[in-house]
């Protein structure tokens, strides 16, 4: 008899899933579907609410100067670009922190963290004698967003069929993702009015070419506070573990034996990488290569475009096969950064053009966007059809088990990929510093994103979409 028909009080203790079989048909319709689904809603705005407050001093920064922070343009790039490294190095605990706690647990205590942060920030920023190390130590807290990422990817994995993976993660990567562009879209909204009146502290004094009016920046912090603590609820109350996802972390650190994790690493490096990090630095770079341009008017565009592309990008993937979507994705990336450069000021006299330079951003969202939905299509496909192949011919019990090995290897890996590439969001902004500083201007960093890309092509021909490809996917 199948194991579906078990009594449901079995199937479920509390929270705890103790039976789950997404690749089984008649469990997947039955109540599977409808399982998955309610885990993936909770998720979705977890992840926004953790990308917000990851990418908030792309926000922050811009406006510091102008409420009597006397910072240089390098130190405003480091608080840019320290979320990212801290957001990145945390994740890669965060990838392994899923089959040891549940995905209920570890998404409950992650979104309950951002609280630390969001109203650190709220203080600090009311106060022009806080320190810049102060500063500093708050922009590495906001990596706990930033860390997220992983374990939510991780979780909502284990959830969903073979068939519907790219779907899945699309959805919850694409729209958690929105947390970038809501991020600086509501921002610059709320710390023009004193949203929480008395409770929320007296205004700054904002100061720009003699132009001066009231501002409260805490707001940029303290905004996100009631939203983190309704989803927190919501995740402890309405998400589930999987009994069968537990695994422990010597269990998951075979990931470091598979060369497939490594190259995916890579990939992913190119496709998420390049879309936090250009989130991050967006703002600044508009501002330090067109200051007449304000850019909190268009910051937010970019993260919006390459989080929706990342929502297609998963059922195009499906459609299509990661492997061949990422090789075109990064001929695009190499396209649209060769525009961008060519649409910056020069020296000698060139002022640009704003508006070439906006659209090749966008194009090069566009892509990172897509990107980031086929490599994660990619790999839950190669390591499951990895442990197959090892097992063929084996018997139904070996297979079974080569599909739930697949699926924590497959989680493992979508979560340490997502921390590698995380780097991103403090190597991009960080090369616009130190490129403009060394040389003037910030293309010396754009051409070695273009050699980076160009060897993302080769490694995604070579290994995945080829003919006679290693792992066709």
């Amino acid at each position: 008899m199948s194991e579906y028909v078990i009594s449901q009080k079995k199937k479920m203790s509390g929270h705890v899933i103790n039976h789950w079989e997404p690749e089984e048909k008649k469990f997947w319709q039955s109540e599977g579907k409808s399982i998955a689904n309610r885990n993936l809603w909770i998720s979705i705005p977890a992840l926004l609410l953790a990308f917000a407050v990851w990418m908030v001093w792309s926000v922050v920064v811009v406006n510091l100067p102008n409420i009597g922070f006397k910072y240089s343009t390098n130190q405003l790039f480091w608080l840019t670009a320290l979320p990212g490294l801290s957001g990145a190095t945390l994740r890669i605990f965060y990838s392994f922190m899923v089959p040891i706690f549940g995905g209920r647990k570890w998404t409950t205590i992650s979104t309950a963290s951002l609280l630390i942060p969001a109203i650190g920030i709220g203080f600090a920023v009311q106060d022009i004698n806080t320190g810049y190390p102060t500063m500093l130590i708050l922009a590495l807290l906001c990596g706990f967003g930033g860390g997220n990422f992983a374990s939510s990817m991780a979780n909502i994995s284990f959830f969903y069929p073979k068939s519907q993976k790219g779907y899945a993660l699309g959805m919850n990567a694409g729209l958690g993702n929105l947390g970038v562009s809501v991020v600086q879209f509501v921002v610059p909204l709320v710390i023009t009015a004193g949203v929480f009146g008395a409770l929320g502290g007296e205004p700054q004094v904002w100061s720009k070419a003699g132009v001066t009016k009231q501002f409260w920046l805490q707001n940029a912090g303290f905004i996100w506070v009631p939203f983190i603590l309704i989803t927190t609820i919501a995740a402890w109350f309405g998400m589930n573990d999987i009994a069968s996802a537990k695994a422990s972390f010597a269990d998951q650190a075979v990931i470091f034996k598979r060369k497939h994790n490594w190259l995916m690493c890579w990939l992913y490096v190119g496709t998420f990488g390049s879309f936090i990090g250009y989130s991050a630095g967006f703002p600044l770079l508009i501002k330090s290569q067109f200051p007449d341009v304000n850019p909190l008017q268009y910051a937010f565009l970019g993260p919006l475009v390459g989080a929706l592309a990342r929502v297609a990008g998963g059922w195009i993937a499906d459609k299509f096969g990661g492997a061949k979507v990422t090789l075109w994705t990064f001929v695009v990336m190499i396209g649209a950064v060769y525009g961008v450069i060519n649409f910056l000021p020069h020296a000698g006299g060139s002022l640009g053009n704003f508006w070439g330079f906006f659209w090749m951003f966008m194009l090069l969202f566009a892509g990172t966007g897509v990107g980031n939905a086929s490599t994660f299509r990619m790999i839950p496909v190669i390591f499951l059809t990895e442990r197959q192949r090892e097992v063929k011919g084996q018997g139904p019990a070996a297979q079974a088990k080569a599909v739930v090995d697949a699926n924590k290897e497959g989680a493992a890996v979508l979560g340490f990929t997502s921390a590698i590439a995380a780097y991103g969001a403090f190597f991009i902004p960080k090369s616009y510093g130190t490129s403009i500083a060394l040389t003037g201007g910030p293309e010396a960093a754009l051409w070695g994103f273009i050699g980076f890309y160009v060897s993302c092509v080769v490694v995604t021909w070579w290994f995945y979409s080829r003919k006679d490809a290693e792992m066709p996917c």
